[in-house]
Formats: C-alpha cells, structure tokens, sequence
C-alpha cells in the first residue's frame, strides 16, 4: 500500500491548481471588465494654415517661349509663377481664364482668333514650385491662332489669362 503522504500531496497539489486556474479566470474576467468599463475624458484643439495665393502671368512673348505663332498653328505659353508661401507646392492644374488680347501697340488686331488650350490635369511630368520662389513654365503647343485671325495682329505680343491650380 502506497503511503498515505503521497496521496494526499496530490490531492493537495490538485486543489492549488485548480485554485490557481480558478484565481487566474476570475482576474482575467475582472480585467477584461475593468478594460471595457474604463472611461476617459480630454480634449484637444488644432489649427489649420492657410496657403497664400500663387500668382501667375502666362505670356506668348516675353520670357522667350519656343516656338512663334501664326494663322492656323500654335505655339508655346510661357507661364511665370510665384509661390509666396513658406513650403513647395505643386502645380496640378493650368486653364484659360477668359479673352486672349494682344499687346497695347496692336490696337488694330481686333480679332486675335488665340485661345488657350488647356493642358491635362494633373500636369505630366508634375512640376513643383519652391518657397518663396517662381518659377517658368513652358507649355509646349497651348496656345492655337485661327485663321480668322487679322492681320493687324502681325508681330503681336498676346496676353493669355489663365487661372493655376496648386496643390500642398
């Protein structure tokens, strides 16, 4: 007969097991409910900047466009645009913003027949305007002259109104 010691060893070891699985269940539950009972409060605020305007002028003359235009062709748009804020930003977009008019010594060019062809958004290769800088665009092709032009628009510096979309 094996001695009554040994039994009662395990039987105590048994207890503590499962007095400890019962303590460790019961703490994990009460855990679990402190976790999903627990409530905070705070509060924060924040501030958001506002970007500066970027300024454009977009001329077929001027800043030395590549290509020159005449009746039933089209030429380059030279775009010179200013970032007047502290960090990059990128041009996304460039479109025509109204009537293309020619230069104050062409008063006879009455029908310039220019307009503005937009290039696609978002523009391909995208162009980033530094810091406080500006920067010159080059628009290969944008502006197109009918041949309805007239021919008081001869040797005419055009003027092409045009709105840039920058982006952060």
């Amino acid at each position: 007969m094996p001695p009554k010691h040994k039994k009662t060893s395990r039987r105590l070891a048994a207890k503590t097991a499962a007095a400890t699985i019962t303590l460790c269940l019961a703490t994990g539950a009460g855990g679990a409910y402190a976790y999903w009972a627990t409530v905070g409060a705070g509060s924060g605020a924040a501030t958001n900047g506002t970007m500066g305007a970027v300024t454009v002028e977009a001329l077929i003359a001027g800043d030395s466009p590549q290509s020159t235009l005449v009746p039933g062709g089209t030429a380059d748009v030279a775009v010179r645009a200013h970032n007047p804020n502290d960090y990059p930003v990128q041009v996304y977009a460039i479109r025509g913003n109204g009537a293309v008019t020619a230069d104050a010594n062409h008063t006879v060019c009455t029908t310039t027949g220019v307009k503005f062809v937009d290039p696609a958004a978002p523009l391909a290769p995208a162009l980033s305007i530094p810091a406080n800088s500006s920067i010159l665009i080059t628009l290969p092709n944008a502006a197109a002259m009918s041949t309805a032009s007239s021919s008081g628009c001869q040797g005419a510096a055009f003027t092409v109104p045009v709105t840039l979309e920058a982006r952060k």
